[in-house]
């Protein structure tokens, strides 16, 4: 069932070089027309690298498809995401790595096709965590610690969230019905409105347990690790962060675990992944697909690019779409 329209980002348009999609028959193809492919193809993203390393960046990933393809591809630089979707809706791309909610756009709004999804750290999707420095109130017994694997820190959690003396998993939802005692004049340090976990995310949960999000005492903060310290420093009684972003101040508050109590996960919010325009023949879209899921593996340069790219170990063809579904729900619910 199709959603309402996110307006968000429409106004948003791409700076790329439009590139033609006459199509001529690849290897092998006959005359007919819905299996023909384009002779080039344009790649639009927004690269976690900036200024003039950009072009280093994007060459070797589009060197890889083109010669693997045997058609052009062309990578061009997005001003935003929202910038992305209006480049696969006006043809100027066929193909977009971008956020989530903007996965979800192009999907409602283009028919376009989500082939891959992002993996971080082994995972495709991530919790909201709600962060306390009154474990009194929140927390059904004592706070436990659990390893943070990928960097190796203990951190405190309560009401069954982790295990004690385990590896952490960040799973959730888990323990949302703690946000319940957060009452009216709490002062919950919350993000910006666009920030999934330090936000939108968290104010659903919230809501969703009882809690009236007007009459609690908002502090605004820029950033998950700032989101941490508010609560840290007692400007706050509750905060919201991406798991775990207390591993961001380690090193500036050592005694972190000691101070700062996860005590709730929100459900998962999906990292982004791949789309294609509809109008790619299927046999292209197959081959294009299984290239990016190959990428990270197929050299150690392309598993260095792909991280510096775009922040990502790897791609996934298990693309979990229910998991963009529900993210654009979520992000309905704020786009009035």
């Amino acid at each position: 069932m199709r959603k309402s329209l996110l307006t968000t980002g429409i106004a948003a348009t791409a700076v790329l070089t439009l590139v033609g999609c006459s199509s001529s028959p690849s290897e092998g193809d006959t005359a007919d027309e819905a299996t023909e492919w384009p002779s080039s193809i344009t790649l639009s993203l927004v690269p976690s690298v900036e200024g003039e390393d950009l072009a280093q960046a994007l060459d070797p990933l589009t060197a890889y498809l083109s010669e693997n393809l045997d058609i052009e591809v062309e990578g061009v630089v997005a001003s935003d995401y929202a910038a992305t979707v209006e480049a696969l809706g006006t043809d100027q791309a066929q193909v977009i790595i971008t956020d989530a909610g903007s996965l979800y756009n192009a999907i409602e709004r283009y028919d376009a096709e989500l082939i891959l999804r992002d993996v971080r750290f082994g995972a495709t999707s991530y919790a909201a965590v709600a962060y306390t420095n009154n474990p009194d109130k929140y927390c059904e017994g004592e706070p436990v610690m659990s390893t943070y694997a990928a960097s190796g820190i203990e951190l405190s959690s309560c009401n069954g969230i982790e295990e004690a003396g385990a590896e952490s998993t960040g799973s959730g939802p888990a323990a949302v019905e703690a946000l319940g005692e957060i009452t009216d004049g709490t002062k919950v340090a919350l993000q910006a409105a666009t920030s999934p976990a330090g936000y939108q995310y968290p104010v659903v949960a919230m809501r969703e347990q009882g809690v009236d999000t007007d009459a609690i005492t908002q502090v605004p903060v820029e950033g998950n690790n700032n989101a941490v310290l508010a609560v840290y420093n007692g400007d706050a009684e509750v905060s919201f962060g991406y798991w775990d972003a207390r591993t961001t101040v380690a090193e500036e508050a050592p005694d972190i675990a000691e101070k700062v109590v996860a005590f709730a996960y929100t459900e998962m919010i999906p990292n982004g992944g791949v789309a294609v325009t509809s109008s790619l023949p299927d046999d292209l879209v197959a081959e294009l697909t299984q290239l990016l899921d190959d990428y990270a593996d197929s050299s150690e340069e392309a598993a260095s690019v792909m991280f510096d790219l775009v922040g990502l170990s790897d791609w996934t063809s298990e693309t979990a779409e229910d998991e963009i579904t529900r993210y654009g729900e979520i992000l309905a619910e704020f786009s009035n």
